[in-house]
């Protein structure tokens, strides 16, 4: 009997009839709406050809679209490095028995989460620009790396330290009965467990970095959208030029969703063929017990 059938009962024919017909009606309510979408853009012109020919020149990938996606491949790609860095580091200090540093991480990764992103941006951007001696061109770069560390390093921590949490008590306990500190138990045993764990989460929220880069135009930093808005102003064709922004997004989430999928089911299986060997290796020093003598055998 499957896990299914034991939560919940298996629909009847009735039942199954009138799923069948929701689904039907659900589908058919979506076409409409996209029909109706649809209608409205083309009575507005949207749908011309010279609003989408500038998509097939070179020109156009070359001077907009392709600068503004390396500057937002650029941001995203420092703010995953350094969230990690920050995840990890206040995770672990979250998960400290040193009661102080357990506080002082809990209260910077719950500020940073309760901040909007964008709130932190223009503060980094104004101090950035009024109170250090950064080039006043990287100022809008910095201001988004940090703003995006400092939000999703602490979403990081929290997955670091439900992971954690959420492991079986016997693998700190076995940590202990081998000799290891708790310290060392949650750096050796506990920490890449749970990173294993948590790489589903981990890579949706690189996802979330990803996208929240643009919120950079806001502050003046040319990514992908921002280069979208310029190319839209001099051709006329603000809305194709977001729906192309739109599905490059969408295409470049959906290739490294594909890729924490395969990392996530190689680890897997990597930890599954380590957990098999380790199960077929018998501590050393220690033999066998003997079998027991045959009922009736001659002593």
């Amino acid at each position: 009997m499957s896990a299914q059938n034991v939560l919940f009962d298996a629909p009847g024919p009735k039942a199954r009839r009138n799923i069948r017909i929701v689904n039907i009606l659900g589908v058919l309510l979506v076409l409409a709406l996209l029909w109706f979408a649809a209608s409205g853009l083309a009575d507005k012109g949207q749908f011309e050809a010279a609003k989408w020919t500038p998509f097939l020149e070179w020109s156009t990938w070359q001077y907009y679209l392709l600068p503004g996606l390396l500057s937002t491949l650029k941001a995203a790609a420092v703010a995953v490095v350094t969230s990690i860095a920050f995840g990890l580091l206040f995770g672990i200090g979250r998960l400290s028995a040193f009661k102080p540093i357990s506080w002082a991480s809990g209260i910077v990764v719950e500020f940073f989460r309760a901040v909007p992103v964008l709130l932190m941006m223009v503060f980094f951007y104004q101090f950035l620009s009024k109170s250090t001696s950064v080039d006043p061109s990287q100022v809008p770069f910095w201001a988004v790396v940090i703003a995006l560390t400092l939000y999703n390093g602490s979403v990081i921590a929290e997955l670091v330290r439900s992971g954690v949490f959420g492991l079986p008590k016997g693998q700190r306990e076995a940590g202990l009965a081998i000799g290891l500190t708790p310290g060392q138990s949650l750096r050796s045993i506990e920490m890449p467990q749970a990173l294993v764990a948590m790489l589903p989460a981990l890579l949706s929220q690189f996802v979330v970095i990803l996208k929240d880069s643009a919120l950079g135009t806001f502050i003046g930093y040319t990514e992908l959208l921002e280069y979208a808005r310029r190319l839209a102003s001099g051709e006329g064709n603000i809305l194709p030029a977001l729906l192309v922004t739109a599905a490059i997004f969408i295409i470049l989430n959906m290739l490294l969703t594909f890729a924490a999928q395969r990392l996530s089911r190689r680890l897997g299986a990597r930890a599954g063929k380590v957990l098999q060997i380790e199960d077929t290796i018998e501590p050393e020093g220690i033999e066998a017990p003997a079998p027991a003598p045959a009922k009736g055998a001659a002593r």
